[in-house]
C-alpha cells in the first residue's frame, strides 16, 4: 500500500472516529439532567428530560426511589419554580422501586424543578432539585 493511500485510509478513520466526540462536546446545551442520591437506605434519581408533546416545548420530569423498604408507602412532592404540580403518595413494589412522572410545559427563562419524597409513618425524607434553561 502506498504512504498516500494510507495516510487517506487514516485520516478517513481519525474523521469517522471524531464526528461523535464532536458531537458529544455539543451536546450538554441541550443535555437531559439527572440528579442522583442517598434515600434512607436507597437511593433516589430525579430526571429531567427536554421533549415535545403535541407541538408544545417542555419537560419530561422523572423522580423515583429504588432499593427502599419493599412495600413501603411514599408521599411525592414535586414542584416546577415552586409551584406544587404533583402530590401524590405511591407504594413500592416487593423490588423497593416507586416513582412517579409528570409532564411540563416550558416557561420563560430558566425553568426549576424539585421533588421531595417522604415516607409514610416514618422519618425518612429526601430530594432534589434541578435548573434547566
Amino acid at each position: 500500500m502506498k504512504n498516500s493511500t494510507r495516510l487517506t485510509a487514516l485520516a478517513g478513520t481519525a474523521t469517522l472516529l471524531a464526528a461523535p466526540l464532536t458531537l458529544a462536546a455539543i451536546a450538554p446545551a441541550h443535555a437531559d439532567v439527572d440528579r442522583n442520591g442517598t434515600c434512607g437506605a436507597g437511593r433516589y434519581e430525579l430526571s429531567v428530560d427536554r421533549e415535545r408533546r403535541a407541538g408544545q416545548a417542555g419537560f419530561e420530569v422523572d423522580a423515583g426511589l429504588e432499593g427502599v423498604a419493599p412495600y413501603s408507602r411514599w408521599t411525592f412532592v414535586v414542584r416546577h419554580d415552586g409551584k406544587r404540580v404533583v402530590t401524590v403518595t405511591r407504594t413500592a413494589d416487593d423490588e423497593g422501586d416507586v416513582d412517579v412522572d409528570t409532564w411540563r410545559r416550558n416557561t420563560a427563562g430558566k425553568d426549576k424543578f424539585a421533588f421531595r419524597a417522604t415516607q409514610v409513618g416514618g422519618t425518612t425524607t429526601c430530594g432534589s432539585s434541578v435548573t434547566v434553561r
